[in-house]
């Protein structure tokens, strides 16, 4: 397997542990945050999964327009969560320094 995909594949499953571990944090179930994100259920689980379709395994890859949405949710900034999301991976570096 090529370093890309096995990038995009870790990626997604880091989001997918981070989405999980914010929701737990806040103490909503899945739907609840999927609703409150307006998002479908289903969409919030695959996510959650570090999928973007079952049937074919392909990584999660949302819009951004869907993180800031669930980051309104949990109210935490895009750049927090991203952050957190590459903060796993030690060969990669990501660096927030707030506001500029």
């Amino acid at each position: 397997m090529s370093r890309e995909p096995q990038l995009e594949r870790e990626l997604a499953d880091s989001l997918g542990e981070r989405l999980r571990d914010l929701r737990m944090r806040v103490g909503m179930t899945q739907e609840q945050v999927a609703h409150a994100a307006g998002l479908n259920r289903n969409h919030y689980q695959l996510l959650e999964s570090g999928l973007s379709d079952r049937a074919k395994n392909t990584p999660a890859n949302p819009r951004l327009s869907t993180l800031v949405s669930l980051c309104r949710v949990y109210d935490v900034s895009v750049p927090e969560l991203v952050v957190e999301v590459f903060r796993a991976r030690r060969d990669l570096t990501v660096e927030y320094r707030g506001e500029a």
